[in-house]
């Protein structure tokens, strides 16, 4: 996700955005992730599986693993071929497996077996890049980061909430544009949006809540 997909429209000003955000909160008055999860390293593994996968086939598969591993150390006891068993519905499970045994000989290793609660030490971690550290960052902590996925980087385009080549380019026109109240729930205000109104397809445009406030140009 290294190139402009759609063509971007006008970037919005801050008073549209300041519209915009408002629109999407009082549509979504829960803003939260759909993955499920019981503690810090739940979701972590979640959001380590998760990618080039919906959320509902990773939520299938973790229900069978966090039964049977929940924690770091049970994770290692399970194994390799173990965790496989319980994630092969989901693509890149042999990656994703590998990654997830090393990151807990990881956290077992050096952090306790905790989840820590730095960027650069989530970075850390096996597969655990920028965006998956911010997904962290946000919803266990409340940190003020946005992690910018397929669908936040085609709504900020989209939409010219936030205009840019690259995710790092539109994560960075977010945490400049995005209005301070609205900053802890604006990864999932987006997310949620843009999954399903602001569809890669087939966007929902005349049922919106912020179509007033956006620069799409097709509303009707």
């Amino acid at each position: 996700m290294t190139q402009l997909a759609i063509q971007p429209s006008k970037q919005m000003t801050k008073a549209q955005a300041l519209a915009f955000y408002d629109a999407l909160a009082a549509a979504i008055p829960n803003p939260t992730t759909e993955l499920n999860f019981n503690s810090p390293f739940e979701l972590l593994t979640a959001v380590l599986l998760s990618a080039q996968a919906t959320d509902v086939g990773v939520n299938k598969a973790t229900k069978g693993l966090f039964a049977a591993a929940n924690t770091p150390e049970a994770m290692i006891t399970l194994g390799l071929d173990g965790i496989k068993t319980h994630i092969k519905t989901i693509g890149l499970f042999n990656s994703k497996a590998k990654h997830l045994l090393a990151t807990c000989q990881i956290l077992v290793e050096h952090f306790h077996g905790e989840v820590p609660q730095t960027r650069e030490a989530l970075e850390s971690l096996p597969g655990v890049g920028r965006k998956t550290a911010n997904v962290l960052l946000n919803t266990l902590w409340g940190h003020p980061t946005i992690a910018v996925d397929t669908h936040l980087f085609r709504l900020g385009n989209r939409t010219g909430l936030a205009v840019g080549k690259t995710p790092l380019a539109v994560e960075q026109k977010l945490m400049t544009i995005t209005p301070k109240q609205h900053l802890k729930n604006a990864h999932h205000l987006l997310i949620l949006h843009g999954r399903y109104v602001c569809t890669a397809r087939a966007p929902q445009c005349i049922t919106c809540c912020a179509k007033a406030h956006c620069n799409y140009p097709a509303k009707e």
